[in-house]
């Protein structure tokens, strides 16, 4: 009976798991506008509807005074960048000719003119099966991204109500050790959400400008594309180094391509060891090689939303994983942050 129940419960979270994902996403959104309304009711004594609007007002104007500021140029900038994409293209597999012409590591010239065609080839792949498919669906979107905003609003407006929901459904004895994992996977949440967005603002400001500074065209279309690729690690920084060095080799100097690489390694050593561990305060620190598996796992299983949601999720997975099988099966407690040790009372002893 219990395999028969495992195995039912396993069949309906594959068959929901695009609408869990959106739970999650309205999760995320409504632990940032939950940071901002708490804020303000600790500073200013503000309402929690007050504080929520207050929120809520502030990013849109935000959204839109930044839009206003950087979407003129970036639009003009994206649509020249695409526009010349051909012409840039061929200039790429004339100078990889030209270099093969006087390297000999470079000789096999179709072979390098190859590796250009299967980059780009790949890349639209990975468009056409990831993107475009949301572009299509333009109404589904709309209703999913609607669907989003109302339940991240709910979820902010009253938090405990859905937290107390939770832990209705876990067994009387074991409800202290949900409650630590639900405000563990909650600070958590809180970490990585604001981490993430100073990066994104810190690498693309940074990108931006050095880019400027190098003289590559379409800059701040590039600095752009950095913020957001740096919700995806690793992948997305590598991209994001190398899509504008590919852009200049079209003009043949190496001391350029080589400059532009240079800035954007600098940059993400930059963010890695300094922005990110400042900002996140450890809360969210994963080892490389488990946050690069996640990626790739969540973005072959969800698509290039897995891509996003990836390190949110796997952070909430270290957090259940610390509590219940660290903590309560293994009675190891060590780990655990002395805030968290005062709440329970004393160290537990593992389970028999």
């Amino acid at each position: 009976m219990a395999l028969f129940v495992a195995a039912l419960a396993i069949w309906f979270v594959i068959r929901v798991v695009d609408v869990l994902l959106l739970v999650f996403i309205a999760a995320l959104c409504a632990v940032y506008l939950s940071a901002i309304t708490d804020l303000l009711q600790r500073r200013f004594r503000f309402r929690r509807w007050l504080g929520l609007t207050t929120a809520v007002a502030a990013t849109l104007a935000a959204v839109a005074g930044i839009g206003a500021l950087i979407v003129p140029p970036v639009f003009d900038q994206t649509q020249a960048l695409v526009s010349g994409l051909p012409q840039t293209l061929s200039d790429i597999q004339n100078v990889v000719a030209r270099w093969a012409s006087k390297y000999q590591v470079l000789r096999n010239t179709d072979l390098a003119a190859g590796f250009v065609a299967s980059l780009v080839d790949d890349a639209a792949s990975f468009l056409r099966g990831s993107i475009l498919p949301y572009l299509r669906v333009g109404g589904k979107l709309f209703i999913e991204g609607a669907s989003v905003i109302v339940m991240a609003l709910y979820i902010a407006v009253r938090p405990r109500v859905y937290r107390d929901g939770i832990l209705s459904l876990v067994a009387p004895e074991n409800r202290a050790v949900g409650a630590r994992v639900l405000d563990d996977a909650a600070a958590t949440l809180r970490a990585w959400v604001v981490g993430q967005l100073l990066t994104m603002l810190v690498l693309g400001a940074l990108t931006a400008l050095g880019l400027l500074a190098l003289g590559v065209p379409y800059w701040l279309a590039f600095g752009i594309f950095t913020g957001l690729a740096a919700v995806v690690p690793f992948f997305g920084s590598l991209v994001s180094t190398l899509l504008p060095a590919l852009f200049v080799v079209g003009s043949g100097d190496w001391v350029k391509v080589l400059a532009v690489i240079a800035l954007g390694v600098g940059v993400h050593v930059v963010e890695a060891n300094f922005v990110v561990p400042r900002i996140m305060e450890q809360r969210v620190a994963l080892p490389p090689v488990l946050t690069i598996a996640g990626v790739l796992i969540m973005g072959t299983l969800l698509g290039v939303v897995g891509l996003v949601v990836a390190v949110p999720v796997l952070a909430v997975a270290m957090v259940v994983l610390r509590h219940v099988v660290q903590a309560e099966v293994y009675g190891d407690t060590g780990h655990l942050e002395p805030a968290v040790l005062r709440a329970t009372g004393e160290h537990r002893t593992p389970r028999g």
